[in-house]
């Protein structure tokens, strides 16, 4: 199983809004992704600012290309995200999960 993990930055006004964007969009097209398992949104404010991270969990790297594409080392983004986004960080981080409770 893979962990793929991204991390993004709002304005504090919009963590509410974002918060319902991800539910709303982000989350139905990780789900219907073929190789999607399951997913751990995050959030915090801190210093005026929201912070969100995104680890998904999927069962191969091919599975993430059927969401992420080729290039799937970069980060996949919404044309919405330009309406919250501080920055649009490149890439993802990716890790081999060898154990879990």
């Amino acid at each position: 199983m893979i962990a793929r993990i991204w991390h993004g930055r709002k304005r504090a006004k919009d963590y509410e809004a974002y918060t319902t964007f991800l539910k709303e969009r982000a989350i139905p097209d990780y789900r219907g992704t073929e190789g999607f398992i399951r997913l751990i949104f995050l959030r915090a404010l801190r210093n005026g600012e929201g912070h969100f991270t995104l680890i998904t969990f999927w069962e191969n790297i091919e599975a993430i290309k059927k969401f992420a594409g080729e290039e799937y080392e970069k980060a996949k983004y919404y044309p919405e995200d330009k309406d919250y986004l501080l920055e649009f960080e490149e890439s993802v981080e990716h890790y081999e999960v060898f154990a879990e409770m």
